[in-house]
């Protein structure tokens, strides 16, 4: 009988598989939820009740954009965020970056959970005081994002769907989560300040200080084709103007091609 045990036991091994495998199987079916169910992944988005009581005005507009041709800056690109550039100089001449309503609530913003707006400013200000040297050219998506941002006086960042794990979640840091950073071209892991505004997925920090910098594990890239916009507001912007901006990117990223499907969700207080 032993033998006979030993015998089969060789035929048909049990199969336990690695902890490994099944964090990476776990990841790959959420990343295709992310593109193939679009409202149910927005569906689940959050922001938690601190973030509203540091801002009750804090208003995201979160958009699952799909299909995109991806490629690098082409001269569609740059003749957007040249236009964008010339709109940003000419609303700069009138009013001065640290007068701009948006600007001015966002350092209001940072000062609330505890961090200092001049050394770490908010990626709009950033934007705008980078408009006279010209803004840097990264690639399509970020070009036209970046001219939206500046156009609109809007925070806007993307994400690159398939490198993102499960929906996304504002909250404030404990201070032990993790943020995949590069210095010198290596790869490294910080931590957020306690308190501190982040956006999140289930792999880590996406998001510093609200908007002031994006992680290297979901950046966009030239063969980014999916992707997770988020268009941050306060009081100075209200939900026509958000909405605005939103409709733009939409239609600037449709015009790449007729399969770009774009989702959209308004999360409020």
């Amino acid at each position: 009988m032993c033998t006979i045990l030993r015998s089969l036991h060789t035929i048909a091994p049990v199969f336990k598989p690695r902890l490994a495998d099944i964090r990476r199987s776990h990841t790959t079916i959420s990343k295709m939820a992310n593109i193939q169910d679009p409202s149910s992944y927005l569906a689940n988005a959050r922001i938690a009740s601190e973030i509203f009581q540091l801002r009750p005005d804090y208003r995201a507009l979160l958009m699952v954009v799909t299909n995109i041709p991806s490629g690098p800056s082409d001269s569609a690109s740059e003749a957007f965020l040249s236009s964008a550039e010339a709109s940003a100089k000419e609303a700069l001449a009138k009013t001065p970056v640290n007068d701009i309503a948006h600007v001015a609530q966002w350092k209001e913003a940072y000062k609330a959970f505890g961090a200092k707006p001049k050394k770490t400013m908010n990626s709009l200000e950033a934007l705008l005081r980078r408009v006279d040297a010209g803004l840097p050219r990264v690639n399509r998506l970020t070009d036209i994002y970046n001219g939206i941002s500046t156009k609109h006086q809007i925070p806007l960042g993307g994400e690159d769907l398939d490198k993102y794990q499960g929906s996304p979640f504002l909250i404030r840091a404990k201070g032990d989560e993790k943020f995949d950073t590069k210095s010198g071209g290596e790869v490294v892991i910080e931590h957020p300040s306690p308190g501190e505004a982040v956006w999140c997925d289930d792999g880590g920090v996406t998001c510093r200080r609200w908007n002031w910098r994006q992680c290297s594990r979901t950046a966009l890239s030239d063969g980014t084709s999916n992707v997770l916009f988020i268009l941050d507001a306060l009081e100075a912007i209200d939900d026509a103007k958000l909405n605005a901006a939103a409709d733009e990117l939409s239609q600037e990223l449709q015009k790449l091609s007729a399969d770009v499907k774009v989702e959209r969700r308004l999360l409020t207080s």
